[in-house]
């Protein structure tokens, strides 16, 4: 895919932005409610800020969702469960019963007790046939757990044949009432053994009545339609609902809601849902009209790469599908949607406005596709500026969860302050605000802690670097940083001082300070292949004593593209790869060059012999790192370093590069370069512990 958006012209690149957008309207279109939106804000117990309002046709006013409920418990509480009588287990049973006897005494010894039950067994058959008769008479009721703790008096519907009988649950024998009647029957049954049908009779013990769930169902839905009413009276046409500057009542409330209800279905039906469609549409093309129009201006980088276009237009599609299925699946709160993740995400890889105008774009985009009304808005853009501001970062453990934290107090904080203007009383509290429990949002915060293993994800997915990926970099001992400290010792000394003046500079004008410290660590790490050619690594011998201006040059600029070749191989993230190709930009290297030009006076010089092949620097973090580099490097010609020879040796090297044009493609501006050198020559002050230049008379007396 890179390789393709190469080679994609710009024009066109910038074309197939603006599709990829229309693609998102489209795809978002899909989700669009087809029911218009009722027009007018009201809270109970607030004032209402419209004109009167009149009922403009009849419409019946819907009792409340509590009214309804309780009514609907009621009617639970007094619903009879209807239970099936089955005739044929006794008859089962009997058969069995007899068999088991059969069996039993099939095997007696000689005692007397089973002689005896032996010539008496017409007998203990009949009696054992007349205890499961009398007792399946009653009925063995196997109970429901719906139904286990209701009282010995609840009634259920007995269903035997075509007959339907309510008796009380306690009439009949469970588990525990079975045997202690068995114990009573045997008691009284008149024969000398009468306990010897215990255990063949307990053995055969099974219920006879059973839940009946398809029909009891089928009562309760009658019952539903039948006993309960969803209203209560009529409000006629022109009959006045709420005067200008009222106050909504818990009646009125009702009222209200029960035209919207109803105004909702019937403009529903009156008009064409292609118009509703066509709103929606124009609404969600305004909104990501002034977000294209936002990146264009604000962030043109990402405008110029597809890949990051992609990535930012992404978490719109994916909160927005998010919120259509929470909305569709209506078991699940729109407040565990965590669309804090979006802001954490975008202003770790970019910057803190285009982290805040993203996440508000995804939040005005789910509020068309919401049922909430303005408080979801509220709450979801307070808790987006708050990540701005806590500046969260993932280099820092401790302020991710800090930030989490303060996530978290601001959704209860603005549920609290919500409830206290609506209920006017702290007393009137609840667990449930909203229609969100503080479970769901605790349960948010928690998702949003997904944002942290989210962010390597994303960046090897989208060609990213992370702060985390950054700090891992930095570690001296890796392989590459490693290797430069063992075969180029002075270079990467060279390298930390680069890293302290980049860092620094960058750090002064609001740059990226993290990314160009790890880029100047490893902008040199292609003199790892040949040391000896450069002069910090070198203890006496110098290799180009033996070698011609070109070769010697070459030597040089080689270093570039194998620092870039060494970084691929160990998978450096190419925006450092980047660092190693500009760090010298497209300039010479003077010393070879004038040498050349001193030997041969009347010849024409190819430049290109002894040019880096760039390019040339183009983001902010790169500049420095270029004037760093150089200054670095220069300040340890400098014989006896004074205020006054530093101050020149910066001015000259800038002043340099800008004749050369080596900022011509860089969004560094002359200010903040102007900021950058001041900090380069302060630091190499401190570096070579320059004194401030004392007049005669003051000066110190030196000890002798």
């Amino acid at each position: 895919m890179k390789s393709f958006i190469k080679t994609v012209p710009r024009r066109l690149r910038a074309f197939l932005n603006y599709i990829l957008a229309g693609i998102v309207v489209l795809l978002i279109s899909f989700l669009f409610p087809n029911n218009v939106k009722f027009k007018y804000k009201y809270a109970e117990g607030q004032p209402w800020n419209y004109t009167e309002l009149k009922a403009p046709f009849d419409f019946p006013t819907l009792k409340s969702k509590e009214d309804i409920d309780k009514e609907i418990a009621e009617l639970n509480q007094n619903l009879h469960p209807y239970y099936e009588l089955k005739r044929d287990v006794v008859t089962k049973n009997k058969q069995q019963f007899q068999a088991n006897m059969t069996a039993v005494l099939s095997t007696a010894s000689s005692d007397t007790l089973y002689q005896e039950v032996i010539a008496n067994l017409n007998q203990y058959l009949l009696v054992g046939n007349q205890i499961l008769d009398t007792i399946y008479s009653v009925g063995i009721l196997k109970l429901d757990p719906l139904h286990r703790n209701q009282s010995k008096d609840f009634l259920i519907n007995v269903l035997d044949n075509n007959t339907t009988d309510k008796r009380k649950i306690g009439s009949f024998y469970t588990t525990s009432t079975f045997n202690q009647r068995l114990v009573n029957m045997l008691g009284n049954c008149g024969l000398r053994n009468c306990f010897f049908l215990k255990k063949p009779l307990q053995e055969l013990f099974e219920p006879n009545l059973f839940y009946k769930d398809s029909v009891t169902n089928q009562l309760h839905q009658q019952a539903l339609q039948n006993d309960i009413t969803y209203s209560r009276g009529i409000v006629k046409k022109d009959q006045l609902i709420i005067a200008k500057g009222g106050f909504v009542t818990k009646e009125i409330y009702q009222q209200l809601e029960s035209y919207k209800k109803a105004y909702e279905e019937k403009i529903t039906q009156d008009k064409s849902s292609n118009w509703i469609f066509l709103g929606y549409l124009l609404l969600t093309s305004l909104i990501m009209g002034v977000f294209v129009a936002f990146v264009k201006v604000h962030n043109p980088d990402i405008w110029k790469n597809i890949r990051q276009w992609l990535f930012l237009l992404m978490w719109i599609l994916v909160f927005s599908y998010a919120v259509f299925l929470a909305v569709r699946a209506g078991t699940v709160s729109l407040y565990v949607l965590p669309f804090c993740i979006v802001p954490i995400i975008i202003k770790n890889f970019y910057n803190d406005r285009l982290a805040l105008f993203t996440h508000i774009i995804i939040v005005l985009i789910a509020s068309f596709l919401s049922p909430l009304g303005y408080e979801f808005t509220f709450v979801q853009i307070l808790a987006g500026i708050v990540v701005i501001l806590a500046n969260v970062s993932t280099r820092y453990i401790s302020k991710f969860f800090t930030t989490i934290f303060y996530i978290l107090l601001v959704y209860q904080g603005s549920f609290l302050g919500l409830s206290l203007v609506e209920e006017g009383s702290i007393n009137r509290l609840t667990w449930d605000t909203h229609g969100v429990t503080h479970g769901w949002l605790a349960l948010n915060v928690f998702l949003t802690l997904i944002s942290y293993p989210l962010i390597p994800l994303l960046e090897k997915l989208f060609g990213f670097v992370s702060d985390i990926t950054l700090i891992e970099l930095s570690d001296l001992d890796k392989p590459l940083l490693r290797k430069l400290s063992i075969n180029a010792p002075g270079t990467l000394q060279h390298s930390l001082q680069v890293a302290n003046l980049s860092e620094a500079a960058a750090n002064a004008i609001g740059a990226n300070a993290l990314l160009v410290k790890v880029a100047a660590l490893y902008h040199d790490i292609g003199k790892t292949k040949a040391p000896i050619n450069f002069i910090e690594n070198q203890n006496g011998h110098n290799p180009h004593d033996e070698m011609d201006e070109k070769a010697s040059a070459k030597a040089i600029i080689d270093h570039v593209s194998d620092g870039v070749k060494l970084a691929k191989k160990e998978g450096l993230p190419r925006v450092i790869i980047n660092f190693i190709k500009t760090h010298h930009g497209t300039t010479k290297v003077e010393y070879f060059y004038r040498n050349y030009q001193a030997k041969h006076p009347d010849t024409v010089i190819d430049e290109s012999d002894f040019c880096y092949d760039g390019p040339k620097p183009t983001t902010k973090e790169e500049s420095i790192l270029l004037v760093a580099d150089s200054i670095e490097a220069a300040s340890k010609s400098l014989k006896i370093p004074t205020e006054a020879s530093i101050n020149e040796l910066v001015e000259a090297i800038v002043d340099s590069k800008i004749k050369h044009g080596q900022f011509a493609n860089s969004d560094l501006s002359f200010t903040e370069l102007e900021t950058c050198k001041e900090v380069f020559k302060k630091l190499l002050k401190s570096i070579y512990h320059v004194r401030i230049e004392y007049p005669d008379e003051i000066k110190p007396v030196e000890n002798k």
